[in-house]
């Protein structure tokens, strides 16, 4: 499985959870600064360099393409989001 954390709360709940210390975590911009990911000891997380926050449907599926394309045939687990249509 891979997590894909939207928001900086939900990072810390993943990075919280013993099976997560295993998995692949990939977030946005706005859930780890470029300055905390460096320092980071974790070599697991991947880091988008755009924001989550506020983010379409499109940026979305964009993110979930470039795991897919690392991550490929893997379950992918995305912090519950919620799209105003």
């Amino acid at each position: 499985m891979v997590y894909l954390a939207l928001t900086p709360q939900g990072l810390q709940e993943i990075l919280d959870t013993p099976e997560a210390v295993q998995m692949p975590v990939w977030c946005g911009a706005n859930a780890l600064s470029e300055a905390d990911f460096a320092k980071l000891e974790r070599s697991n997380i991947t880091r988008f360099i755009y924001s989550f926050e506020n983010a379409d449907k499109a940026t979305i599926q964009r993110a979930l393409s470039t795991i897919e394309d690392h991550h490929p045939g893997e379950r992918i687990w995305v912090e519950s989001v919620v799209f105003d249509d």
